[in-house]
Formats: C-alpha cells, sequence, structure tokens
C-alpha cells in the first residue's frame, strides 16, 4: 500500500493548547478511593494518596484536570468535603448508587493536584443547585480572606486561595439521567445568571457551558443552539462528550469513528458561528472535549450491576481491561484533536484512575498503565506548539460510520526546532510504503521514533505485564527533503525530527 503525504513549514493549522491533553476525574467507583487515595496502602504517602500512581500520573504530563464529576456533581454538596474529616457526613451519591464518606474534598483534591503537577477544573452543581451555591465555592477556592468563606477555608489551613480559572457550569444537563435535568432555555439562562455571578468573582475566569451529553441525544444539535441562545456571551467553551466501542468487533468500523468525531466537532463550530453571527457578539467560544474515551467491554455488565446493588462505597465500576485495538484507536482520535486544535481547546480523557482509565491500581496491590496509557502519553509529550496541516495521499475505504477513511492516518505538530509525526496504520494487513515529503524543513533527521506494533487487537495489559508499550522503531529515513519507509500493518509510530 503506497502513501504519499506532505507537510510544510508555512502551513500551519493553530498554536495547541496544552490543554488538549487534560483529563477528568470523578467521584465514581474506585477513581478516588483505592484509585488515587487509599490511606493504609504500602505506597500512601503522608496525606493518603497513592505514590505509586501519582508517579504515573505525573509521567503524562496532564496540564489540567476536570473535579469532582460527571454525574457525580449534580447532585454534590460541596461543603460535605470540608472540614475535619471526622465530622464529614456520609452521603447516597444518586449518580452511582453508591455511598460517599466525603474522605476527599476539594483541599485534598488540590492537594493531590499540586503534588503531581496539575491545574484544577472545577465543576459547580447546577442540577441539584444553583446561583448561590456555585458562588460560595468559588468564594471558598478564589476569594484571599476578610469573608465568611474564605475565611473558613483559612481556618481549614489553606491561608492563600487556588486561584482556579476554570469552570463547568454543571454537567450533561440535557441527560434524563441527570440530577436535575432541563431543556435548553431553563438551563442556559441558569449557566448565564451563574457565569456573570462567578465573572463577579474572578474576573478571568474560563467558563465551560453544557453541550450535549453526546452526538445521538435527540435534542443535539438544537440543544447547542438553544443554550448559546442565553448565554453566548458570557461563556468561553461549549463542552463536547462522547465514548467509543467496538461491541461488533469490526475494526476498521471502529476505527472510522474518528471520522464521525470530526463531523461532531464541525457540526457544533457550525452552531457557535452561527450564534456569534445572531448576536453580533465580539467574543469567541471553543469547544471543550471534557469527556472521551473507549467504554464499552464492561459498560452492559456493569450498568445492570449497579442499578441493582445495596449502596456500596467505592465499588468496582467501569474497570474496562483495554486491548491494543483501543490503544490504536486512541492514538487516532488524539490525532483528530491536532488536527482541529483551532476549534478544540481543552479535552479531557475520561477519566483517569480505574474508571475507564489508563491506568489501574489494585487495592492494597500494584498500579499498571494499559495500553492506552502510551499513544495518550506521546500526544501529551510530544503534541506541543504548533499543528500543522497533513496532506495525505493513499489508499482509503468506507464503513458504516463513514466513507473515505485513510487508512493512514496522520497528524503533524512543530514546536521550536521539532517536528513530530504521529502515524497511524489502520489497514488490517498491508505495511504502508510511506513517501512523505517535508517542505520548509530542508535540513531535517529523524532524532527519535517509537512503535507500537505487532500486538494482538484483543491483548491487555495487566499488573504483572505491560507488553503493550512503545518500543524505539527502525526503517524510516529522510531523503531528499522526504521521509520514507515502511509502516507495518496495525502499527502506531511517533516520529520526531530535528529541524
Amino acid at each position: 500500500m503506497r502513501v504519499s503525504a506532505a507537510i510544510h513549514r508555512a502551513f500551519e493549522i493553530s498554536k495547541i493548547d496544552d490543554r488538549l491533553y487534560a483529563a477528568f476525574i470523578e467521584h465514581m467507583g474506585r477513581a478516588i478511593y483505592s484509585g488515587i487515595y487509599e490511606p493504609g496502602h504500602p505506597e500512601a504517602d503522608g496525606h493518603g494518596f497513592r505514590k505509586d500512581v501519582a508517579q504515573m500520573v505525573r509521567d503524562l504530563k496532564i496540564p489540567a484536570i476536570r473535579y469532582p464529576g460527571g454525574n457525580f456533581v449534580s447532585a454534590y454538596n460541596w461543603e460535605d468535603g470540608i472540614g475535619p474529616k471526622e465530622d464529614r457526613p456520609v452521603r447516597l451519591d444518586l449518580a452511582w448508587r453508591s455511598k460517599e464518606s466525603n474522605q476527599v474534598g476539594i483541599n485534598e483534591f488540590a492537594t493531590w493536584a499540586g503534588d503531581v503537577g496539575i491545574d484544577m477544573m472545577l465543576a459547580v452543581n447546577l442540577g441539584s443547585r444553583g446561583i448561590s451555591d456555585a458562588r460560595n465555592f468559588v468564594e471558598y477556592v478564589n476569594h484571599p480572606s476578610g469573608t465568611y468563606w474564605s475565611d473558613l477555608r483559612r481556618s481549614h489551613g489553606v491561608e492563600k486561595p487556588y486561584n482556579v480559572k476554570m469552570w463547568c457550569l454543571g454537567n450533561e444537563m440535557d441527560g434524563p439521567w441527570q440530577i436535575g435535568q432541563k431543556d435548553a432555555t431553563e438551563y442556559g439562562q441558569l449557566a448565564n445568571q451563574t457565569a456573570k455571578a462567578l465573572r463577579q468573582l474572578t474576573p478571568d475566569a474560563e467558563l465551560i457551558v453544557c453541550g450535549s451529553s453526546n452526538d445521538e441525544m435527540p435534542t443535539y444539535p438544537e440543544w447547542e443552539r438553544g443554550v448559546l441562545e442565553e448565554c453566548y456571551e458570557n461563556v468561553d467553551y461549549i463542552s463536547l462528550h462522547k465514548y467509543f466501542g467496538n461491541s461488533s468487533r469490526d475494526t476498521l468500523n471502529f476505527f472510522g469513528k474518528v471520522e464521525e468525531t470530526g463531523r461532531y466537532i464541525q457540526s457544533i463550530i457550525g452552531v457557535i458561528d452561527f450564534m456569534k453571527a445572531k448576536k453580533r457578539a465580539k467574543n469567541d467560544v471553543y469547544i471543550c472535549f471534557d469527556e472521551w474515551n473507549v467504554w464499552y467491554h464492561k459498560r452492559e455488565q456493569d450498568s445492570k450491576n449497579w442499578k441493582s446493588w445495596d449502596w456500596p462505597e467505592a465499588p468496582e465500576l467501569l474497570e474496562e481491561d483495554y486491548n491494543f485495538e483501543d490503544a490504536l484507536f486512541i492514538a487516532c482520535l488524539l490525532n483528530e484533536f491536532i488536527r482541529r486544535s483551532d476549534q478544540v481547546k481543552i479535552a479531557c480523557i475520561a477519566q483517569l484512575v480505574n474508571v475507564i482509565a489508563p491506568i489501574r491500581a489494585d487495592k492494597g496491590g500494584k498500579a499498571w498503565r494499559q495500553s492506552i496509557y502510551w499513544p495518550y502519553q506521546l500526544a501529551s509529550l510530544y503534541g506541543r506548539g504548533t499543528a500543522l496541516r497533513v496532506s495525505v495521499d493513499g489508499p482509503t475505504y468506507d464503513c458504516s460510520v463513514a466513507d473515505d477513511v485513510q487508512y493512514l492516518d496522520v497528524a503533524a505538530t512543530h514546536d521550536g526546532d521539532i517536528v513530530t509525526l504521529f502515524l497511524v496504520n489502520r489497514h488490517l494487513t498491508e505495511a504502508a510504503d510511506l513517501r512523505l515529503s517535508l517542505t520548509g524543513f530542508e535540513n531535517a533527521r529523524v532524532v527519535e521514533h517509537q512503535v507500537m506494533e505487532g500486538h494482538d487487537l484483543r491483548a491487555t495489559n495487566g499488573p504483572d505485564n505491560e507488553a503493550i508499550a512503545p518500543r524505539k522503531g527502525s526503517g524510516l529515513a529522510i531523503e531528499d527533503v522526504t521521509l520514507g519507509g515502511s509502516l507495518a500493518p496495525l502499527s502506531y509510530h511517533v516520529v520526531r525530527l530535528s529541524v
């Protein structure tokens, strides 16, 4: 299979916002308790957080993390998680039919986030609560001192404010599963008034309003139009959520869902552009794709379990075992985010530990990196700087979700004196004979090549086996300003060029 491709130094898409590689963690299952936090574990630090998990998180270089939910936030009283731990109430979490001990709240989470070097992106409850509670939360978190809520924070041992800039105005408010579901106009008006209040407390806040829960909702994309009709001028981002599966085991159709995601993004950009024109607005609204991942391996089974179990505390829930096929898909999806970096400024893998996550941790036992950890890490480490346009001319295929899907998926970035190419050969059986022109990068040379290949599509990692991981690649070379070589079928390559 012959593939020609080209990049040009001058053909840029956009500066990539580092938060394209953000993450999400929710009070759900074992994401917090026995995920990042497990007092008594041999790896626990003085605050009860697992050092082995923390190091794996640090290695991802995550810029920001969304917290505390998710569906959880729509019935959450943030005040339950502050003050002396022994005085905190145990609550029933209606979202996931479990008990919440509140042993980790905003101050504990901020301690962990600071330790691993991640900025917080906090969500306020606009399901069961409203403007006043959101205002109090922001005052507790961001105001220096001299008021009830800021002085209460100081009495809890946190003298300096956190100065959190990113705030999510609720979660999936269109969903019938959501506590406090609202229609687009009702939610848009509430989000608008909340946004105005929060900006008075934190003038440089970046505010994210809820878009559709996914692109299969019956109200999509009218929901986005209705919400932005009410709040466009007072928000900065609209959220997108999408999860992916391959229950039919049709690998090429699974990979084609990346193209479907591109259409989803473009459709919402159309709504944003329409609303900006209609309102004669001066501000821009961008996309925050704040929930995305593969989720199907245990979805049906877990759905039956959690709807009937008797309010357990930190139960096993949505602990997906990711395979090599999932890793290739995630690599392609991250490529799409790079290609859409002029429109998508923030994206959060959902979630980070145990619950549909790149990192798994056994209670009392080992932590390990799942297959999807690696493409996420490689994109986070090297997909910075400026996204470059890539022209690809090669064989394509049709599937049920998209037509003319390129077998070779390519994204490129330029950061200082390094160009990085992210390449996925999606063909099931044929290698790609690649010739990629590097116009404007006449002195380029290969300085690093990492590859993931040669695994069975259903192979997974485990606590005693992390076989699915990058290794040093070979066979690619530059001649006459062209990168050439063979890419094995079902393989992922990260190639870094000194320019």
